[in-house]
């Protein structure tokens, strides 16, 4: 007797298609999965500096694609 298990494969809505820069895509796709996180758990886990972090940041939320929510940022 064999016992299977379902195999759940996360899906993601797709990019924002006005998403045109790598940076920006890298940090709406990490802000996308993890949820919520603070500028210095972004740099941390993406190995960006805070200069150019913040200015992604600027650049997503002038957008309308990303909202600060304390000093935690998040997907619109």
């Amino acid at each position: 007797m064999s016992i299977q298990q379902a195999v759940v494969k996360p899906t993601f809505e797709p990019l924002p298609e006005n998403l045109t820069s790598p940076r920006a895509k890298l940090v709406y796709f990490f802000l996308e999965t993890a949820g919520s996180a603070t500028v210095d758990e972004i740099q941390d886990t993406l190995g960006m500096k805070k200069i150019a972090l913040l200015s992604v940041l600027k650049s997503l939320s002038k957008e309308g694609l990303v909202e600060r929510d304390g000093n935690e940022y998040v997907c619109a």
